[in-house]
C-alpha cells in the first residue's frame, strides 16, 4: 500500500501521531477493518475505541445528535479541537465494535495536520486507539512503536505529535465528568 489514504480505504491499519502519542486506526465503517485493529492490540471489545475528526460534522454518523441539549451545546463544542475526548450519546446504528459495552461513543477533534488531511481526504473520522501492546507506555514517535506492532500494522503516517504531555482526557460530554484525566 502507498499512501495513508489508500490503506484507510482498503481496509488497513495506520499509525499515526495524534496530540500526545502515537494511535492505531482504521476505517470506522469497516468491520474486517476493526476486528483486526482489536486483535493487533489484544484488546476487549467492550472497551470501545474512540473515533478522531477533523471537524464535527465527520462525527455526526457516529452519535446522537440530538441528545446534546441545546443549552450545552456551545460547552461540548468549545472543548475542541485536541486533548478533550467526549462520550456523547451513540446513533443506534454505530457499531458496537466502536462503543464497546456502552452506549456513548469516545470522540474527539483534533488539529494534527495528517490526522486533519486524512479526515477531510475520507470525510470521516479515523479509529483511534494507542499505539502500543496493552500495558505498555504508548508510542509518543513513530520509531518508538514496538516492532510487533510494526509487523502488524500496514502504513505508518511518520510525522510528529502536537507534543502534549499527557494522552486525552476522557469526560462525559453532557456532565463534564472527568473519567481518565
Amino acid at each position: 500500500m502507498t499512501s495513508a489514504l489508500a490503506t484507510y480505504q482498503q481496509g488497513g491499519i495506520l499509525a499515526y501521531p495524534t496530540e500526545a502519542v502515537f494511535g492505531l486506526g482504521c476505517d470506522p465503517d469497516n468491520e474486517q477493518a476493526i476486528k483486526k485493529l482489536l486483535a493487533i492490540k489484544s484488546r476487549p471489545v467492550e472497551k470501545g475505541l474512540i473515533l478522531l475528526a477533523a471537524n464535527y460534522s465527520q462525527l455526526l454518523p457516529y452519535i446522537d445528535d440530538s441528545k446534546i441539549p441545546q443549552d450545552k451545546r456551545f460547552t461540548v463544542l468549545s472543548r475542541w479541537p485536541d486533548g478533550i475526548t467526549q462520550l456523547v450519546a451513540k446513533n443506534a446504528n454505530t457499531s458496537a465494535l466502536l462503543t464497546g459495552r456502552f452506549d456513548t461513543i469516545a470522540v474527539r477533534i483534533t488539529s494534527q495536520p495528517d490526522v486533519v488531511a486524512l479526515c477531510n481526504a475520507t470525510n470521516k473520522p479515523i479509529v483511534s486507539t494507542s499505539a502500543n501492546l496493552a500495558g505498555q507506555e504508548p508510542a509518543k514517535s513513530w520509531q518508538e512503536i514496538p516492532e510487533a506492532l510494526v509487523k502488524k500494522i500496514d502504513f505508518i503516517i511518520k510525522g510528529q505529535t502536537l507534543g502534549f504531555a499527557q494522552p486525552s482526557t476522557i469526560i462525559d460530554a453532557l456532565s463534564g465528568e472527568i473519567i481518565r484525566s
